[in-house]
């Protein structure tokens, strides 16, 4: 195991057993027991759903908050609802995962390349986490991209994004949020943070049901990540060549 996996292993663990937020803890705990119709027979996870993906990833995903009959049920990120079968398809087509379906745990799915994590963990009411709980999050987030540093992330929604930019803040990156305007297929070079940040609008039901959201409109975002990280895969070797080269001369001369 690698060290960033053995670090964000002990992080997800963390994450599983916090009860920060009373609310938070009432409600996913509370949906758990009652259940959906549809689900009566699951054992729902009911508890905070950790990152999930690739621990070597250079993309971070940052969605918003666990479905209370999605990663609620089944313990993943975008695992078991709408926004995932969206999700994951897009992903899938665009190399960053092995399957196009989630359903559980144990579907066999495995991100390339990618880590999903949120601005809240746990489900909250209406899908709406307050500001206070966001905030009780967001040293998780912090954490994750301290251990995979990524070179790039993508916002799934405004919030998401608004909560990344307010970490870089917080940190002295940026000098403010303001500047940064979110919209889908918006692109910011953070050169302070060696990443670019990648905006697409949430892949809720609501969404991609009214047409907000297609699947073209991400498969052309997720060309952009693809060709940066390429790119940026490039220009390291090539870094990386010229040092050794460097390097070498200057023994040369010794």
């Amino acid at each position: 195991m690698s060290r960033q996996a053995k670090l964000l292993q002990l992080l997800n663990e963390e994450i599983v057993a916090c009860r920060k937020c009373p609310r938070l803890v009432e409600y996913r705990e509370r949906v758990a027991l009652e259940k959906r119709l549809a689900y009566r027979d699951w054992t729902y996870w009911g508890k905070p759903v950790p990152g999930f993906g690739d621990p070597q990833a250079q993309l971070l995903i940052v969605g918003l908050a666990p479905g209370a009959h999605g990663s609620n049920r089944t313990g993943r990120m975008f695992t078991g609802d709408r926004s995932g079968v969206f999700l994951f398809q897009a992903l899938y087509d665009a190399g960053f995962a092995n399957q196009p379906t989630a359903v559980s745990c144990d579907d066999g799915l495995r991100l390339k390349n990618a880590y999903i994590a949120a601005a809240a963990r746990c489900a909250p009411p209406d899908n709406k986490p307050l500001p206070s709980e966001i905030l009780n999050c967001r040293g998780y987030l912090e954490r994750e991209i301290d251990i995979l540093r990524p070179t790039a992330v993508l916002a799934l929604g405004k919030i998401g994004w608004d909560v990344f930019l307010g970490i870089l803040k917080h940190r002295g990156a940026i000098p403010a949020r303001v500047g940064y305007r979110f919209a889908h297929g918006a692109e910011v070079d953070l050169p302070e943070a060696r990443m670019r940040l990648f905006g697409v609008y949430h892949p809720s039901q609501q969404n991609t049901q009214t047409g907000l959201v297609t699947p073209g409109m991400y498969a052309k975002v997720l060309r952009s990540v693809r060709r940066f990280l390429e790119q940026d895969l490039i220009l390291n070797a090539e870094h990386t060549g010229k040092r050794k080269k460097t390097l070498a001369q200057g023994r040369g001369r010794r």
